[in-house]
């Protein structure tokens, strides 16, 4: 055997110094040496690399150079000779060699996991601003247990030093402002939108830190504002704008300017470059507000979808008493992610009920602390007095202890939806029900009015009731046809008489509520999520008017016409309510075949809406109604028929 010893192939800059076997050419680069040394690992080109590379660039400048154009004009496309031809497989391999990864960034890298690591550790004292969340077990996150103390609990939510910002393209700034995102409304304009999303957005979807109200958009103090907030702020707002204000604008209605400003919105959530997670949670829910016939309505489930995955990116559903008391996260911003939380409950909950799509959110693997007024009320304790005057409702602390009555009753609907309407599993039992009913009966609704209130929290208090009255029917539907499991025989038609008692009167109230916004002149403060809380009544007063008794069918449908005629003012603002409109008209003319809609009388529609913005057409024009959608509404078995029916309509 020769004793005789070949030189690698190739050998790092070291290894030659050191005169010693490099492993580069079978670990990569660094090889073993450079690793054990912790040093630079650089491998210099061969002088065949050199050569050829040499000779490479020396082509690529003879191709590249412009040639000459023939006489007809045209310019002849360069070929290289056959003997040029290069294996790919072997030009690959000496890049592989000659042209080693990017050791910073990897470094960059390792150093996020290194600080990641010490923060969650206790190490590291340096100041952060950018929120983590290291996840629960198991998990990545569940490493750091091992290195902590039995005795004290592992933090999950920390602050990294800094927060990755992303540089646009020209082509996508280009792109920007071909959209129009730069184009700001006047300065009266947008001072009519803030105020109109603190007074009919933020009371029921309070997802804006208000501290940032004064610099909130450009007013050439030098503040910095934020496009992608300001503009899903604008379009959750524009429903409130005065006709004239849009025709100012350059829009011909409100729902164009609508659809415009929309439209910047979600280009900007896109395409903006945005990588703080609150910030595009925030947009999220902001433009699940948004309706379109274009998409069959389907546009507040995904940014729903959206929201919620943000919220459990950011870990804002495990954020206990006990993880608050020891994070670093800064009150303000606690009360904000709380916020922020419970308005993705609030949404989850009443689109699985008015869609009849299941629940995205699993509250056993939940366990953020519940809301207070005082989550609301304090972002504007600081506000100077000439800006709350302006923009902010002077009944905000009412509104408050409204908002957490909400997501009180948001809960009972969870837990309703979970023992009523899941199609797998078993059905709930009498002692089931029956317990959660007593939780219903000693839910603390408010009923009257304050002296003094003002119109907004009067409509406040009506839509608190409107969502109250919708449970109810939405908790005794199933219960029509077929009790609870364990229910004495004996007890049965007690029981029947008792939920058939309680969904009319739930029904009942629906339409006495609805005439009280008439009477006070409280439709025009009407939200997106307002036409689907009539549905539930008409639905129940759509299966009256198949009773045998003539007087009960003229009575049902008496009031279905009511909540008929309010869907129909609602229609100028919400395109939902055109959609529901259609789909009842049609089965109530599958029990009264020569039924004939009631319309506005024509004196009053110049005083009750905009003439721009009336639709002289079919409101359901294009939408086909299909027989399953009929038969859904006429089941007694379950409202998510119905709902399942809707979403399969096509378009």
């Amino acid at each position: 055997m020769s004793t005789r010893r070949y030189r690698s192939a190739a050998a790092c800059q070291n290894c030659r110094q050191r005169k010693v076997r490099c492993s580069v050419t079978v670990t990569g680069i660094p090889c073993i040496g450079c690793t054990q040394d912790a040093r630079e690992c650089t491998v210099p080109p061969t002088k065949t690399q050199t050569i050829r590379e040499r000779h490479t660039r020396r082509t690529a400048s003879v191709i590249s150079r412009p040639p000459h154009a023939d006489s007809n004009g045209l310019i002849p496309q360069p070929s290289l000779p056959p003997s040029h031809n290069i294996d790919r497989s072997e030009l690959a391999g000496r890049r592989s060699v000659s042209n080693p990864p990017d050791y910073s960034q990897r470094q960059d890298e390792e150093r996020i996991g290194v600080e990641i690591a010490t923060k969650v550790l206790g190490k590291s004292k340096k100041i952060g601003q950018a929120p983590f969340y290291t996840g629960d077990s198991p998990g990545f996150g569940a490493v750091f247990d091992i290195c902590s103390p039995p005795d004290l609990p592992t933090p999950r939510h920390i602050l990294l030093t800094s927060k990755t910002s992303v540089s646009l393209s020209p082509e996508d700034k280009a792109y920007l402002h071909y959209k129009g995102v730069f184009n700001m409304p006047r300065k009266e304009t947008c001072d009519e939108l803030l105020r109109a999303y603190f007074h009919h957005v933020h009371p029921i979807m309070p997802v804006i830190d208000a501290t940032t109200l004064p610099h909130l958009y450009p007013s050439g103090d030098g503040h910095p504002y934020n496009l992608i907030l300001l503009w899903s702020i604008f379009f959750a707002a524009a429903n409130y704008l005065s006709v004239d204000t849009c025709k100012s604008e350059g829009f011909s209605s409100r729902k164009d300017m609508r659809e415009s400003v929309y439209s910047r919105a979600k280009c900007l959530h896109h395409n903006g470059g945005e990588t703080d997670h609150a910030v595009l949670l925030q947009s999220a829910l902001l433009l699940g507000l948004y309706h379109s016939e274009a998409d069959t309505y389907t546009q507040p489930w995904f940014w729903l979808g959206v929201a919620i995955s943000l919220c459990q990116t950011m870990g804002l559903h495990r954020f206990s008493a006990g993880v608050c008391a020891n994070s670093p996260v800064t009150e303000p911003q606690k009360r904000l992610w709380r916020r922020l939380w419970w308005t993705c409950f609030f949404r989850d909950r009443w689109l699985s009920l008015t869609m009849g799509r299941p629940l995205r959110i699993n509250m056993n693997d939940c366990n953020t602390v519940p809301p207070s007024p005082d989550d609301m009320l304090s972002d504007f304790v600081g506000l100077p007095e000439a800006i709350s005057a302006a923009y902010i409702p002077s009944d905000l602390p009412q509104l408050a202890d409204y908002w957490v009555t909400m997501i009180q009753l948001t809960q009972l609907l969870g837990d309703t939806l979970t023992l009523c309407y899941q199609p797998f599993g078993t059905s709930g039992s009498f002692q089931q029900v029956e317990a959660l009913e007593k939780k219903i009966l000693r839910f603390q609704l408010p009923k009257t009015q304050e002296m003094g209130q003002s119109p907004l929290a009067t409509f406040y208090l009506y839509h608190l009731q409107l969502h109250y009255q919708a449970f109810i029917v939405t908790f005794y539907r199933p219960l029509i046809t077929k009790a609870p499991e364990g229910l004495p025989t004996s007890h049965q038609d007690t029981w029947q008489t008792h939920v058939r008692n309680q969904i009319n009167t739930a029904a009942l109230q629906t339409n006495a509520i609805i005439d009280n916004l008439a009477h006070e002149k409280l439709l025009a403060f009407s939200a997106p999520m307002t036409p689907p809380l009539l549905v539930p009544a008409m639905h129940i007063h759509l299966l009256n008017c198949k009773t045998p008794d003539p007087v009960s069918r003229r009575l049902g449908l008496n009031k279905i016409e009511v909540c008929m005629i309010v869907l129909e003012q609602m229609q100028h603002t919400h395109p939902c309510s055109s959609v529901f409109r259609g789909i009842f008209l049609e089965a109530i003319r599958y029990i009264f075949p020569n039924y004939v809609a009631q319309t506005v009388l024509p004196e009053m529609e110049s005083e009750s809406s905009p003439p721009q913005e009336v639709s002289t057409g079919d409101p359901m024009a294009g939408i086909t109604i299909g027989e399953d959608a009929i038969d859904a509404l006429m089941d007694e078995v379950s409202i998510f028929n119905f709902w399942e029916s809707l979403n399969n309509m096509q378009t």
